[in-house]
């Protein structure tokens, strides 16, 4: 199963809006095939697997899978994987965690055994979820997993008071984060960062085959026509009211535009999660500012922080991480699960959910 897992990550940034699987097939102790799934349309693991061991002139008749998710049961772009193994003869499947896509839900797993097929599921489980939590995310909420990422000194400052921020981390720290938005399916931003950094939220310091959805949040689409964001189109604007004039002038550069406002007139954060959701987006990394940061936190819509701090001191007039109201009883504040540190050249990464 950990080979199987060490497979299905190599979907790692291409398998979006599917999940990243992987699979092993083993007879008398020995592996007789392997594959993953690489992106949608393709073949999924299983079919891989089975595929290779046809290719090598041998059959799967008495083969253990592991598998790292539950086989699907259903017709999508390919046919139910859970009938392509009874069909190849498996004495047993084992997958590491069911599928919560509800038109599985248990159900590959109950027709493998209905065939007769031993079938298990639970092993490296914690492993299997973390590796498709934005899938589990978008598939038991409807809303993918949030993670909010932010680049500080050590005193917890993000930008200069005049906006300069580039570079408080290193070299190895920011070709670290085009590794997440290499891996997320959308990169979120909002136009106070378009209008002070002017990014273009690509990947771009890693190798990738595909870039994600670029989500500007922007209440009265005031985002600049010649900004870098809208280069090369894949682009959604949040907007808050209706903007005849500006919307025609974003749309011209082909950004998409989604009218969605809370009840005090600004983009319904939670609303935008949910759009994007049924857009099959399940990661997005949020690389947005003091305020926007803030209102995410607010509004509930971060799952995981992922800080990368500086060794330096930038001082108490610059700019903080999350613009958050203040505390006057520290029983209102917010704690968090540090999940992972490590040291990305001369500066520490820290990974945090909240608890």
């Amino acid at each position: 199963m950990a080979r199987a897992l060490q497979l299905a990550r190599r979907g790692l940034n291409t398998a979006t809006p599917n999940p990243r699987v992987g699979c092993v097939m083993v007879r008398d102790g020995k592996v007789v095939g392997e594959g993953w799934h690489e992106k949608a349309g393709g073949l999924h693991a299983e079919a891989a697997a089975l595929a290779q061991i046809v290719g090598a002139g041998d059959t799967a008749i008495g083969a253990t899978a592991y598998v790292t998710l539950e086989p699907c049961s259903h017709f999508g772009r390919t046919p139910p994987c859970a009938d392509a193994l009874i069909e190849a003869g498996v004495a047993r499947v084992v997958a590491a965690m069911q599928d919560p896509n509800p038109l599985v839900a248990g159900q590959g797993l109950a027709r493998i055994a209905a065939a007769g097929i031993e079938v298990g599921s639970g092993l490296l489980a914690a492993e299997g979820r973390e590796l498709n939590i934005g899938f589990a995310s978008r598939m038991t909420r409807g809303r993918p997993w949030l993670r909010l990422k932010v680049a500080a000194s050590l005193d917890g400052k993000t930008a200069l008071n005049n906006g300069a921020s580039q570079w408080i981390t290193g070299p190895d720290a920011r070709r670290d984060a085009h590794a997440w938005r290499a891996r997320s399916c959308a990169v979120l931003t909002g136009i106070g960062t378009v209008k002070d950094d002017n990014p273009r939220l690509t990947v771009r310091d890693v190798p990738t085959t595909r870039q994600p959805l670029r989500v500007v949040v922007d209440s009265r689409l005031e985002t600049p026509i010649d900004a870098a964001v809208l280069e090369g189109g894949n682009v959604l604007i949040a907007a808050a009211r209706e903007d005849a004039e500006r919307a025609a002038a974003l749309r011209a550069h082909d950004a998409e535009i989604v009218i969605l406002t809370n009840a005090n007139g600004k983009v319904d954060l939670a609303a935008l999660l949910q759009e994007l959701g049924r857009r099959g987006i399940n990661e997005v990394l949020a690389e947005a500012g003091t305020r926007l940061n803030g209102s995410l936190l607010r509004e509930g819509c971060v799952d995981e922080l992922l800080i990368y701090q500086a060794p330096m001191l930038i001082g108490d007039a610059a700019r903080g991480m999350f613009g958050l109201a203040e505390l006057t009883d520290l029983a209102g504040a917010r704690h968090l699960d540090i999940i992972e540190r490590r040291n990305v050249g001369a500066d520490l990464r820290i990974r945090a959910r909240l608890a």
